[in-house]
């Protein structure tokens, strides 16, 4: 039988917002977290990943702070490897780091400077690191490590809700939509479970931006649960997925947006 171990969780864009949320809420729940994003300066214990690896500490549990940028090929078989080094392994994915347009422009106005980066950054650097993990799963399980790994994409409702005035990171998270439904169907004979989370409207920094203008929308009806969503709203769910809790529903799509996507008269 093979020993136990303690499971380890890689999280992208674990430095702030939901990322920060994911990673402490599986902190909670026992994991190991390798909090990767683009910074990671030693010397901020205010913000960013040294910050998430002090409160993960606090809970009583391990955390490598890896600084990588997603969009970068070249970063993912070092990310891979360090984690493997500090932590033994790689038992969960989230692929949640992300950015929004610079401006947000009209459809007319988007630029192509702009959708070539939010594709890289949203959905190419994505698919590669998990192909990349994925490889590291698959010989974990071929040496008999006693963990069930999985891999959560999140997305955003704007994989299928339009805006636009940002068109090319709806098409970003679009694409990420399909990728997860293709890793999904791979991997489900492999014993490795895909899943995707679509936050809704989620209170971070990212969105701080527009706060006014949701929260009027808000007001006026458009989340049935009549609220903005928390970091730790989408963590809960990452938590639930990573312990098998949906074990039979590879390729789920999760909504965590106060029911904004129900179809409504």
């Amino acid at each position: 039988m093979a020993a136990a171990v303690t499971p380890v969780a890689f999280v992208t864009g674990a430095g702030q917002g939901i990322g920060r949320g994911i990673a402490i809420e599986l902190a909670k729940a026992g994991y190991d977290i390798v909090a990767n994003d683009i910074f990671a300066d030693p010397a901020n214990s205010t913000k960013g990943v040294y910050e998430v690896q002090a409160r993960v500490q606090e809970l009583g549990r391990r955390c490598l702070p890896l600084q990588g940028d997603i969009s970068s090929l070249a970063d993912h078989g070092r990310m891979v490897q360090a984690a493997v080094d500090a932590l033994g392994g790689i038992d969960v994915l989230v692929n949640n780091a992300g950015v929004a347009p610079k401006v947000r422009a009209d459809v007319l106005e988007m630029t192509a400077e702009s959708y070539d980066r939010l594709m890289t950054i949203n959905a190419r650097g994505p698919i590669f690191l998990t192909q990349a993990v994925v490889k590291q799963m698959m010989a974990q399980l071929k040496a008999g490590r006693a963990t069930k790994p999985s891999i959560t994409f999140i997305t955003s409702i704007s994989a299928e809700v339009s805006s636009t005035g940002r068109c090319e990171y709806c098409v970003s998270k679009s694409a990420l939509h399909m990728a997860a439904r293709v890793f999904a169907h791979r991997l489900g004979g492999e014993g490795i479970n895909v899943y995707e989370v679509r936050p809704g409207v989620i209170a971070t920094d990212m969105t701080s931006v527009v706060k006014e203008k949701y929260d009027k929308l808000i007001a006026e009806g458009l989340i049935p649960q009549n609220r903005w969503g928390t970091p730790e709203d989408v963590g809960r769910t990452v938590v639930g997925l990573s312990l098998g809790y949906l074990g039979y529903s590879t390729g789920a799509i999760i909504e965590v947006g106060g029911g904004m996507g129900i179809p409504r008269l």
